[in-house]
């Protein structure tokens, strides 16, 4: 397995705790197994969907969960007691899906229609996250100054 030296990434880069372990867990990932397709498409700016192809199941027999900035999708298919084939060529085989969301963002609602799982995507960025203007020399900056006691006043 390759490993990637992040060390110059983390000269120029504040608060991305989360990161190394993504490309961790990116570089683990089983990625021999292409069932179910998906598609992920960037609606708008902020706007973002997960298509996955989910052909033969029910809702009852898909769950998908949010933990910890990974949204998961699962499907089980329920047990076909009392019937009998003569050819089964279509494989309703157990899955799951995993993909890592970035900060900030939040999974609206999803719906099941021709086969297909939409997941629904916002980014919704906080307030004091977003670019803002700072005016300079218009702060009231207080110095602090030590006694002959060792004690701080301001």
């Amino acid at each position: 397995m390759a490993t990637i030296d992040l060390t110059p990434l983390y000269r120029s880069t504040i608060g991305f705790d989360r990161m190394a372990s993504i490309l961790d867990a990116a570089m683990r990932a089983d990625t021999s197994s292409g069932y179910p397709p998906y598609n992920i498409e960037a609606l708008d700016e902020n706007r973002y969907q997960i298509s996955v192809a989910v052909a033969g199941f029910e809702e009852k027999e898909l769950d998908l969960e949010v933990e910890r900035g990974v949204l998961t999708v699962r499907g089980r298919k329920a047990d076909e007691e009392g019937k009998q084939y003569l050819h089964k060529g279509i494989a309703f085989r157990s899955f799951e899906r995993k993909f890592n969301l970035a900060d900030y963002v939040q999974v609206e609602g999803a719906n099941l229609k021709n086969g297909l799982l939409v997941v629904q995507l916002l980014k919704v960025i906080p307030e004091q996250m977003k670019a803002r203007r700072i005016p300079i020399g218009e702060a009231d900056l207080r110095t602090i100054e030590s006694d002959n006691d060792g004690q701080q006043a301001a």
